[in-house]
């Protein structure tokens, strides 16, 4: 029987990131992309308890990384990159506009038969 040789580039990467910056770093990442992050969609995606979701967010509020606004129709709060309110918001209206006029086409017009 051969002896497998071990993995050449495998490297240890050292300590893992802490739930605080693995959420910060998903935060940046998304308003980078265009997206608001809500802030109900934090404890479930990193596994942890509301409460504990809303400690994090205070602390990135209150470093500066991050801001929140919240939403005119449900009143969730989002989170964006310091700075990228508005140009998230155009992105949002943008989408929600070509989304609207997709679907307008695709619909048939009704027309009233007599």
């Amino acid at each position: 029987m051969s002896e497998r040789k071990p993995f050449r580039k495998f490297k240890n990467k050292g300590p893992s990131l802490t739930v605080e910056q693995k959420i910060e770093q998903f935060i940046l990442r998304n308003s980078r992309n265009g997206f608001f992050t809500k802030v109900s969609t934090i404890n479930y995606k990193f596994e942890i308890s509301e409460s504990r979701a809303w400690e994090v967010i205070g602390e990135l509020l209150f470093d500066g990384n991050i801001e929140s606004t919240h939403d005119q129709y449900t009143g969730d709060m989002k989170l964006c990159e310091n700075g990228k309110t508005h140009t998230i918001m155009g992105l949002e209206n943008t989408r929600k506009k070509d989304k609207f006029r997709k679907k307008s086409k695709t619909k048939p017009n009704k027309i009233n038969k007599k």
